[in-house]
C-alpha cells in the first residue's frame, strides 16, 4: 500500500525521541531499576534488512546507503539517544564511533549486506543499552545531591542550554558539574511555576499575591517534586521496547538521507493513519503525559467523553478497566502510548477510567467507545462584516451580530468570509476501499459554497499552522480558485535525467472567484506551501504572514513495509511498521521550489513564530536542496498587480504601526531574540527570576507549540485575524480601483 504525503516532518516524530527531550529539560530517574538488556530479535534484523533495501531502491537521490550516510545517520542516532549530551562519557562515543565506522569500512564492498546490517544494529542496541547504564550512574549522584540540597543560589554561574556548545563529559568531575547546574536550573524553574500558579490564585481571588515558599519533604516542595520527576522518567526509560528502539535508530539512519524519510513502527503508523484521516474508535479525549500520570488535555466535541460528562481535562487516568466489569489496571507511570491502546477499542465495547480529578477525588467513568470523526482538526469557517463609517473608521463584527450591531453612521459594509484550515486530510481508507471519504478540498468547497449563497465578499484561508498533509488535496484545493493549468510540477529525481511532470487542475470549474487572501507562517510547510505558491504564481490571490513559508519542497511516500515486499500476496504478511520516503522534489508552476526558501508573503504581519528557532526546512539536519526548472504553462489573473500589492501593504504597515497589540507582540519577539542569542540561563536566584520577568523564552516557545499541537483548531478572533480582516478589505477595494482604471 503507497500512499503520498507532503506533510512536515515534526521534530517529535518518535516516542522516545519525546521521552529524550522531557529528560533533557529535567534531569535524571531516581535509583537504578533492574532489567535485561536489550537484544535485536529476528524480527528487529530482518525489518533493518528490508527497510535499507528499500531505502536505497526508493529515495529521490537513488544512492546508495553508503560508509558516509551510515556514519552520518549513526551520528543522528547518538544525538537522539542522548541530545544534551550528559549521559554518553566521550569515552563511550568514540568506542562506538570506532566500532560502528570500522564495520561500515569493512562492508563498503558488499553493501547492504545482511550479516552487515545485523551487525550495525547490534552496535544500536549496545549504545542504549550503555546509555541505560550511564542513567543509571548519574541518577545515584543526581539523588545524592538532592538529599544533600547544598544548592548555592547567590553564585554568579550559568546553565548552557544549547548541547551544541557542549562536548559529551570527559571526567566524573565535569559529569557531577553538569548535573549540579542542571539541578539548580530545574529547582529554579519549578520556583518559578510555584510562583506562577500562586500570582494566578490571587489574581483569580483579587489578592496580593503571596511568596512561593517550599516545606522540605512535602509533595510540592521542589526538591520533592524533582526527585519524583526522576524517577517517574527513569521507569519511563525502562519501558523502551524493540519496536522503540528500532523506531529511532532506522529513523536515524534515514534522516542522513533527508530530515522526512522515516521508518515507523505499527504503533506510530497507526497514529499516523488516524491522524490524516481524522477518525478513530475510541472515547474522544486528547491525552498527555507528567509525572507519571496520563492527563486529560481536551475533549473533542461531540465525543463520547463529552456525551458522557463525567471526564474533566486536567483529570489524571490512573486506571483502565475493559467492559463493564472488567479488573481495572493501574496505569501510573505506564507509557502514554499503552495507555492510549488500553483505552481506545471497538465501537460500541466499553472502557472503564479510574480517574483522580483536580480537588483530589477519584471516580470510575464508564465510557461507551465510538467511532469519532475529529471535527476539530478538520476545517471550520466563519464570517464577518467589516462596516465602513463616516468617519472612515471600520468596526469589525461577527456574521451572527451584523444587524444588531450595525452602526448608526455605517455607509457601506463587506462580507469577509474566513476558513481556518489546519491540514490537507484526506480518508485514505475510504478512498482505497473504493468510498469517496472525507477529505479537505470537499470541506473547503462546501464552505466556499455556502459563503457564494451567503454573498461573502472576500475569502481568507488560514494556513498558518498547517504542516501539510495529501499532494493530490493540495492540487484539488487549488483547482476551487483557478479554472485550469499546472498546481505543482513533480520531479522523480534531483541526480537524474527524467523530466519533471505537472500536475493540473483537472477540471475548468471554478469554486470561488472573488478576492482571495491565503494566511501563512513558517510552520505552514509542503502541502500548504503548494498552495501559497500556486496562488501566488497565478496572481490569483494574496499571500500574507511571515515574510517566507517553512521551505519543504519534497513529497513522500508511505509504504506498508510488508505490503511492499509481499505485495499484497499474503493474507498474514508480518507486520514490519512502515516507511515514509521522499521519491520527489516538488516545483511551482514558475519552476522554482520552495525547498529551503519558502513561499514569501505579499504582505508581512508581525507574529511570534517567525522567531521561532528550529522550525524551518533549513534548521533541520542534512535537508535535500533542488535546481530551478523550467516553468510550466499556466494562464495569469491580474489580481495582485504592485500598485495593489503596494496599496494594501502600506496601509496595513500604517495601522500596524499604531497599534498596541502587535508592538506588544514584536517587543516579546524582540526580547525572545535577545534571550535565545545568550543560550544560557544565570543560576543566580536574582538574576534567574529578572530575566524571566522579562520573557521566559522557553516558556513561550513551549506554550506556542503545545496551542499548535494540541489546542483546537478553528476561526479565533483576535487583534491578528481583525487586521487581516481590515487588510482585506483594503485588497477588495484595491481590486475594484484597479478594475475601474482599467
Amino acid at each position: 500500500m503507497t500512499k503520498f504525503y507532503a506533510g512536515k516532518k515534526f521534530r517529535f516524530a518518535s516516542l522516545f525521541l519525546t521521552l529524550s527531550l522531557l529528560l533533557a529539560s529535567c534531569g535524571l530517574a531516581a535509583t537504578p531499576v533492574a532489567q535485561e538488556p536489550l537484544k535485536s530479535s529476528a524480527r528487529d534484523r530482518s525489518i533493518a534488512v528490508n527497510f535499507t533495501r528499500l531505502l536505497e531502491l526508493r529515495h529521490v537521490s537513488k544512492q546508495k546507503l553508503d560508509v558516509g550516510l551510515s556514519e552520518r545517520g549513526f551520528e543522528l542516532f547518538l544525538k537522539a539517544v542522548d541530545p544534551t549530551k550528559l549521559y554518553l562519557t566521550r569515552q563511550d562515543v568514540d568506542e562506538f564511533e570506532a566500532k560502528y565506522a570500522k564495520l561500515c569500512e569493512l562492508d563498503a564492498k558488499k553493501l547492504n549486506d545482511a550479516p552487515a546490517v545485523y551487525r550495525r544494529l547490534d552496535v544500536a542496541f549496545e549504545v542504549y543499552n550503555r546509555f541505560l547504564q550511564r542513567v543509571d550512574e548519574r541518577v545515584a549522584l543526581a539523588q545524592k545531591m538532592l538529599d544533600e540540597n547544598n544548592f548555592d543560589f547567590t553564585v554568579d554561574e550559568e546553565f548552557v542550554r544549547e548541547p551544541e556548545l557542549l562536548d559529551y563529559p570527559k571526567s566524573d568531575a565535569e559529569i557531577a558539574d553538569r548535573l549540579r547546574r542542571r539541578a539548580k536550573f530545574e529547582l529554579l524553574s519549578l520556583e518559578a511555576e510555584k510562583r506562577d500558579e500562586e500570582k494566578e490564585k490571587a489574581e483569580n481571588a483579587n489578592e496580593t499575591p503571596k511568596t512561593a515558599s517550599a516545606v522540605p519533604g512535602r509533595p510540592d516542595d521542589p526538591i520533592s517534586k524533582l526527585k519524583r520527576r526522576y524517577s517517574t522518567l527513569q521507569k519511563r526509560l525502562r519501558q523502551t521496547s524493540n519496536d522503540d528502539l528500532l523506531e529511532i535508530y532506522l529513523t536515524a539512519v534515514a534522516n542522513a538521507y533527508d530530515p522526512h524519510t522515516t521508518f515507523m513502527s505499527p504503533k506510530s503508523y497507526e497514529n499516523f493513519m488516524i491522524q490524516i484521516g481524522l477518525n478513530l474508535e475510541g472515547i474522544g479525549a486528547t491525552l498527555q503525559w507528567d509525572d507519571g500520570y496520563t492527563i486529560v488535555k481536551r475533549i473533542v466535541k461531540g465525543s463520547p467523553a463529552e456525551k458522557q460528562g463525567e471526564l474533566k481535562v486536567e483529570d489524571k487516568i490512573v486506571g483502565v478497566g475493559q467492559g463493564v466489569d472488567g479488573e481495572i489496571e493501574d496505569v501510573v507511570d505506564m507509557k502514554l502510548t499503552d495507555v492510549v491502546e488500553k483505552i481506545r477499542g471497538k465501537g460500541g465495547t466499553t472502557v472503564r477510567l479510574e480517574v483522580v480529578s483536580e480537588d483530589g477525588k477519584r471516580k470510575i467513568v464508564p465510557i461507551v467507545r465510538e467511532k469519532i470523526d475529529l471535527e476539530d482538526s478538520a476545517a471550520q469557517s466563519a464570517v464577518f462584516v467589516a462596516y465602513q463609517k463616516a468617519d472612515g473608521t471600520v468596526e469589525l463584527v461577527d456574521e451572527a451580530d451584523a444587524e444588531a450591531k450595525k452602526p448608526a453612521d455605517a455607509v457601506a459594509e463587506l462580507k469577509v468570509g474566513v476558513i481556518d484550515l489546519p491540514s490537507f486530510y484526506l480518508d485514505m481508507k475510504a478512498k482505497n476501499s473504493g468510498g469517496e471519504g472525507r477529505s479537505s478540498s470537499t470541506d473547503v468547497e462546501k464552505y466556499l459554497e455556502e459563503f457564494n449563497a451567503k454573498n461573502v465578499d472576500a475569502c481568507v484561508l488560514d494556513l498558518r499552522y498547517n504542516g501539510g498533509g495529501s499532494l493530490p488535496e493540495a492540487v484539488s484545493l487549488t483547482g476551487l480558485f483557478i479554472e485550469t493549468g499546472s498546481v505543482v510540477q513533480v520531479k522523480p529525481s534531483e541526480l537524474g535525467l527524467e523530466r519533471a511532470r505537472s500536475l493540473n487542475d483537472p477540471d475548468a470549474k471554478i469554486v470561488w472567484q472573488k478576492p482571495l487572501v491565503v494566511l501563512t507562517s513558517r510552520l505552514s510547510a509542503s502541502a500548504s506551501e503548494i498552495f501559497a505558491g500556486a496562488i501566488r504564481d497565478y496572481g490569483r490571490g494574496l499571500v500574507v504572514g511571515d515574510e517566507t513559508t517553512h521551505g519543504k519542497g519534497s513529497v513522500q511516500s508511505m509504504n506498508e513495509i510488508s505490503s511492499v515486499l509481499f505485495n499484497s500476496l499474503l493474507r498474514e504478511a508480518p507486520n514490519m511498521g512502515a516507511m515514509k520516503v521522499t521519491i520527489q522534489g516538488f516545483y511551482l508552476p514558475s519552476g522554482v521550489s520552495p525547498q529551503l526558501q519558502g513561499v514569501p508573503s505579499h504582505v508581512v504581519l508581525p507574529q511570534f513564530t517567525s522567531v521561532l528557532e528550529d522550525i524551518a526546512e533549513s534548521d533541520l539536519d542534512y535537508p535535500l536542496s533542488f535546481e530551478k526548472i523550467a516553468p510550466a504553462r499556466y494562464p495569469k489573473f491580474n489580481l495582485t498587480s504592485p500598485s495593489v500589492v503596494d496599496s494594501v501593504a502600506k496601509k496595513s504597515a500604517a495601522r500596524v504601526a499604531a497599534s498596541e497589540d502587535f508592538a506588544k507582540e514584536v517587543e516579546k519577539m524582540e526580547l525572545y531574540r535577545t534571550s535565545k542569542l545568550r543560550k544560557a540561563t544565570p543560576l543566580q536566584r536574582e538574576k534567574y527570576f529578572a530575566e524571566l520577568d522579562k520573557l521566559d523564552a522557553s516558556k513561550e516557545e513551549t506554550e506556542k507549540m503545545e496551542e499548535i499541537v494540541n489546542g483546537e483548531s478553528g476561526v479565533k478572533r483576535d487583534y491578528y485575524l481583525d487586521e487581516v480582516l481590515r487588510l482585506t478589505k483594503d485588497y477588495y477595494e484595491a481590486l475594484q480601483t484597479q478594475a475601474l482604471a482599467l
